[in-house]
């Protein structure tokens, strides 16, 4: 019993994590375009700022359910050995971000965050992706292009690379995983 205890968890931490969800990626990619052309109507930066973290929760809250989802499907959980790998890589840039928009937002620099959240994104997906299937690093990598592209770029463009990034790049990749790594 310890031999088949022994092959069974080395079997489980060799595998990838495979339950990242393609379609949960293509919603999140719609609720941010729709965040987009929200947030381009809203007057003061304060509500720009709302509309786009009422967004990140919508959009985290379709992404795990889908995830859970598809880990279901697979016969797993997402806190399965190579599950807890991804999370406990991809969750640490995200709360990151979340002290650095409090930071950011007091101090009334707004036009920071746009490129501080795609880096700070595409960080969690570049580092979670290690333990996941060979596109979500690239996702990763992708969204913190486009993020150092909109720190450095021109303010009035932050919302336009904001819908390019979490709109855009979630829709592409979320296709190319439904596609091919099943849902």
């Amino acid at each position: 019993m310890d031999n088949l205890r022994f092959i069974r968890q080395t079997m489980e931490r060799a595998t990838a994590f495979t339950a990242v969800p393609g379609w949960g990626g293509v919603g999140m990619g719609g609720l941010a375009l729709l965040a987009a052309a929200v947030a381009e109507t809203r007057l003061t930066p304060a509500e720009w700022l709302v509309t786009w973290l009422a967004t990140a929760v919508a959009a985290l809250t379709l992404g795990g359910w889908t995830m859970a989802a598809k880990a279901r499907r697979a016969g797993t959980t997402v806190f399965s050995y190579s599950g807890r790998r991804f999370v406990l890589s991809y969750v640490p840039p995200l709360l990151v971000g979340a002290l650095l928009t409090g930071a950011l937002a007091r101090a009334g620099l707004y036009q920071a965050l746009p490129g501080t959240w795609l880096l700070l994104y595409g960080t969690g997906l570049a580092t979670g992706g290690a333990f996941s299937v060979r596109v979500v690093p690239l996702m990763g990598l992708c969204f913190m292009v486009v993020g150092a592209i909109a720190l450095f770029g021109p303010p009035a463009w932050g919302n336009a690379f904001m819908a390019a990034g979490f709109g855009g790049l979630h829709i592409v990749f979320g296709l190319i995983i439904a596609r091919r790594y099943g849902g």
